[in-house]
């Protein structure tokens, strides 16, 4: 029984890749993801301090991620950084599939220095997102800090899952965000790990 599970599991792990492209008269763009990768990632979005975060992301969720972005930066960073948040979000429900055998939650702490955040993920099948990160100043270099929710929202509506991002305490708004993408990165790993105990999908109204 054990080898018929794990078989299973294998054969549905092999398609958790995706590739989705969004092209808007605002941006252009396309994400590609592996949910089983190593943590590389090849990132251009045009936005510098997004792209280390969503290095922050990859790294720390172990999924290869190659966002490729075009977007009305002339303007400012907003409609580029909620639609990269959205097509990484079709592309997450993509890679996830049915959710048959996931552990569906997942959670984490991750400090830096002074900072301290909370990230706990659920694969629900209903948006939402709760972000109480009271960043000490408005700007990281030249990245609004407002975009880091905009980002969130658009994923998680577009995921379909339920995402609580706390920032329990800090006083350097980049080690706060930092901390949000990475503590993300390592509940998404968690929450999309395979249950060596379960094969269903993991809900008593048996669907997600």
């Amino acid at each position: 029984m054990v080898s018929c599970h794990c078989s299973q599991l294998a054969r549905q792990y092999t398609m958790r890749k995706a590739e989705v492209s969004r092209n808007t008269l605002e941006t252009k763009i396309t994400v590609r993801l592996d949910l089983d990768g190593t943590g590389a990632a090849k990132l251009g979005t045009g936005l510098g301090f997004l792209d280390h975060m969503l290095d922050q992301v990859a790294r720390h969720g172990m999924i290869d991620l190659d966002i490729e972005a075009k977007g009305d930066l002339h303007i400012d960073g907003h409609h580029t950084v909620e639609d990269i948040g959205i097509t990484l979000g079709q592309a997450l429900a993509k890679a996830i599939g049915d959710k048959k055998g996931l552990r569906r939650y997942g959670h984490a702490y991750v400090p830096l220095d002074e900072a301290l955040t909370r990230v706990v993920v659920d694969l629900s099948g209903r948006p939402g997102l709760t972000f109480e990160v009271p960043f000490t100043r408005a700007m990281i270099g030249e990245f609004d800090v407002d975009l880091i929710r905009e980002f969130f929202q658009g994923l998680a509506n577009h995921a379909l899952i339920t995402v609580h991002i706390d920032n329990l305490r800090g006083d350097n708004a980049h080690h706060q965000a930092e901390t949000a993408f990475k503590a993300f990165g390592r509940a998404l790993r968690m929450a999309v790990e395979a249950d060596p105990r379960g094969s269903d999908i993991p809900s008593t109204k048996g669907s997600l």
